[in-house]
């Protein structure tokens, strides 16, 4: 499960990357579906990261890891 959410992460860190931004994964909970990941660099303070987050990584994490139910941003 982490390979295939880190291999995901891995195709969309370049878009990220060309706006000083990244993202890391922190954790997946099994029992409730949840994928916890860490916005970092310009992503952490940009005023549209919850629309990057919710419109960018979660549709894709979800897409491609059916598990997967949320992701939410750690600090």
């Amino acid at each position: 499960m982490q390979q295939q959410i880190a291999k995901v992460l891995e195709g969309m860190r370049s878009y990220l990357q060309e706006d000083g931004g990244d993202v890391e994964f922190v954790s997946f909970d099994h029992e409730t579906g949840v994928a916890c990941v860490r916005l970092m660099g310009n992503c952490r303070t940009c005023p549209i990261s919850s629309m990057t987050l919710r419109a960018g990584i979660e549709r894709m994490l979800k897409l491609n890891v059916p598990e997967i139910v949320r992701v939410e941003a750690v600090p």
